[in-house]
């Protein structure tokens, strides 16, 4: 990757809906030579997919999201953590991340009970020891479409 398959990417997480010819524009390329960074990006998974983000208050049905922060069993690989936890309904990210939890989980669960089920689940099933959860009330910010 170069510097101009960076500004692209940088374009397409604010606006992949836009035009190769304008997305060309920005850059400096013709329509042509931006599509086919683009799709090489793709063939070679730096671009994984293209995605819409929902405004969490115009779904009404979405109950709560959560975060929840897990620290795995000294018997559980990453690995076998991140095969199980693929496996279950409602988990929306699982993120690796450094400090005092392994990881970082985000989940929708549709009221307090699910979300009990889904805590039970990644104890017994997925080899969570320890687990933090949080409740999103609202977004403070949204992402920025130009």
């Amino acid at each position: 990757m170069d510097r101009l398959d960076r500004e692209i990417l940088g374009i397409l997480q604010q606006d992949a809906r836009i035009s190769y010819r304008d997305l060309g524009v920005r850059v400096g390329l013709s329509a042509n030579a931006t599509a086919d960074r683009v799709r090489r990006m793709r063939r070679d998974g730096v671009i994984r997919a293209f995605t819409v983000v929902v405004d969490p208050a115009a779904d009404t049905a979405g109950g709560l999201v959560v975060f929840i922060d897990v620290t795995l069993r000294q018997d559980t690989t990453n690995e076998e953590f991140e095969r199980q936890v693929a496996k279950l309904s409602g988990i929306t990210e699982v993120v690796h991340v450094t400090g005092e939890h392994d990881y970082l989980v985000r989940a929708r669960a549709a009221d307090p009970a699910a979300l009990d089920a889904l805590l039970r689940r990644l104890k017994r099933e997925a080899g969570v020891a320890q687990s933090n959860t949080r409740i999103a009330l609202r977004a403070a910010t949204r992402p920025t479409h130009p």
